[in-house]
């Protein structure tokens, strides 16, 4: 029977599944809790896999687990775990009733819970980043560079405190958030891939390991392999916390340019700026009252997420902490963390989705370059005038400054008319703004052009990893 999305409580499940099933849907492959017993089961026939190697179990042990694996459900391992109270052990009494009796006694044997959960946790979270999060990142950051190179020479007036400052590009812009959003990607790929399994046992010192192998640590090594894990150096009974702490960082941090982006792209679409703003599509309503209204709600749909979701870094913090081996402090807040990740996701893509359409104001562009009448030329005006050794050359421009504001004058009228300024005829790079204004752009043309070559690169090393992993689920 199809699911009641309105039936759901979080929105994730229901207003954004209903906005962005396909994605969603990919998602929950790895996210959902059907995903956790697909995995769990995983890890326990990884653990018969390595026992038939050592010849501790029948050949042909491993194959049937693999099967049992495929044959088990959620709803029974669920209506198990009515029985037993306990998530890990309702698994293994399942899997057992798939199994030959020779094979039964020696699933999980020598395991803790904490082995199954923690290693599928590390194991669904990192397939579900290389197949689809960074892949879906990679496709926004291609956007951000190509509007970094095509809009390159388009001037655009810059700002700092909210006032007109000195001119850059646009390209400059989005050169700037694919290099701060590159960076994160780039450290999310790194601790993604650092992520750790274990099979250590109840404290984590392989005391129940130490009666049936020689080597226990090397039978945990060789059973993470068979996923394509390393394990940690130390663990408790959990697994140390910091990696999976370093990767909900680097999307947290993430999730915050994507703010600043969809926030500046907001705030240049105000009706007093419009530049840069979605195009809006047929039947699209902007306000429930006012039919005139063109509000930039996607964009502000990223912040307001961001929003949501920044202040649950705290209780990842919190989860560093288990006292002793270990408690159960951290059990609930853990099965929140797929939200993060599943609300970073749908930020990616609704941004992705209106860069895509992104709407560029030209002559907007022209029109608030101009509004100030060239007083952004004030800064090359101090910077010539103190390289020619002028002692009070900040000074004196101010003045000019504020004679042009007050008179409603440009800069370049109140330059002519004062005699302490003349001089600045004479200076070639003055003549040559003077005549073109828009020309005192630094190096931003520049720097967006590099910036788009480094991250375009970056990005295709990135999509021949994601394109390159192969996930041990493959085909299961």
């Amino acid at each position: 029977m199809e699911k009641d999305i309105f039936l759901n409580i979080s929105p994730l499940d229901g207003r954004y599944y209903r906005s962005n099933a396909e994605l969603i849907d990919l998602l929950s492959a790895y996210l959902s809790e059907r995903s956790v017993i697909r995995y769990e089961a995983a890890v326990e026939a990884a653990l018969i896999t390595v026992m038939e190697r050592y010849g501790m179990v029948a050949k042909g042990s491993g194959r049937q687990m693999a099967e049992a694996c495929k044959s088990i459900t959620p709803e029974e391992v669920y209506a198990e775990e009515e029985k037993t109270r306990h998530n890990i052990r309702a698994l293994v009494n399942v899997l057992q009733r798939y199994v030959d009796g020779e094979i039964a006694p020696f699933i999980h044997l020598t395991a803790t819970s904490e082995d199954i959960t923690g290693t599928a946790f590390s194991l669904r979270v990192r397939d579900c980043f290389f197949k689809v999060i960074i892949p879906k990142c990679v496709e926004l950051m291609d956007i951000l560079v190509q509007k970094a190179r095509d809009e390159a020479e388009t001037v655009q007036i810059g700002r700092t405190h909210g006032q007109h400052a000195v001119p850059v590009t646009v390209g400059y812009l989005f050169a700037g958030y694919a290099d701060r959003f590159g960076g994160r990607v780039l450290k999310i790929a790194d601790a993604v891939s650092n992520l750790r399994g274990k099979l250590s046992g109840a404290v984590g010192a392989y005391n129940a390991q130490s009666l049936v192998f020689e080597d226990p640590r090397k039978f945990e090594e060789d059973v993470l392999s068979e996923l394509g894990l390393s394990p940690g150096n130390f663990s408790s009974q959990i697994i140390e916390p910091e990696y999976i702490l370093d990767l909900v960082h680097g999307v947290i941090s993430g999730f915050g340019i994507l703010a600043q982006i969809g926030d500046d792209l907001r705030h240049l679409q105000r009706t007093e700026i419009g530049e840069l703003g979605e195009r809006f599509e047929k039947g699209q309503v902007g306000s429930s009252t006012m039919p005139h209204k063109r509000n930039p709600w996607n964009f502000e749909h990223v912040k307001s997420m961001w929003k949501e979701f920044v202040p649950r870094i705290i209780t990842r913090y919190f989860d560093q902490i288990s006292e002793h081996q270990r408690d159960l402090t951290n059990s609930a807040s853990a099965r929140f963390i797929g939200e993060i990740f599943t609300g970073f996701t749908l930020a990616v893509d609704r941004l992705l989705k209106q860069l895509k359409k992104l709407v560029i104001d030209h002559d907007n562009l022209k029109r608030n370059l101009e509004l100030t009448g060239g007083m952004f030329l004030a800064e090359p005006l101090y910077i010539l005038l103190a390289a020619k050794g002028r002692e009070d050359a900040h000074e004196a421009v101010k003045r000019a400054t504020l004679r042009a504001q007050k008179e409603g004058k440009s800069i370049f009228d109140v330059i002519g008319e004062d005699t302490d300024l003349k001089s600045m005829k004479d200076i070639e790079q003055w003549q040559k703004l003077s005549r073109d204004p828009q020309s005192y752009t630094g190096r931003a043309e520049e720097r967006a052009l590099a910036l788009s070559s480094l991250w375009e690169a970056n990005c295709m090393e990135l999509k021949k990893s994601c394109a390159g992993y192969r996930s041990v689920m493959d085909g299961k």
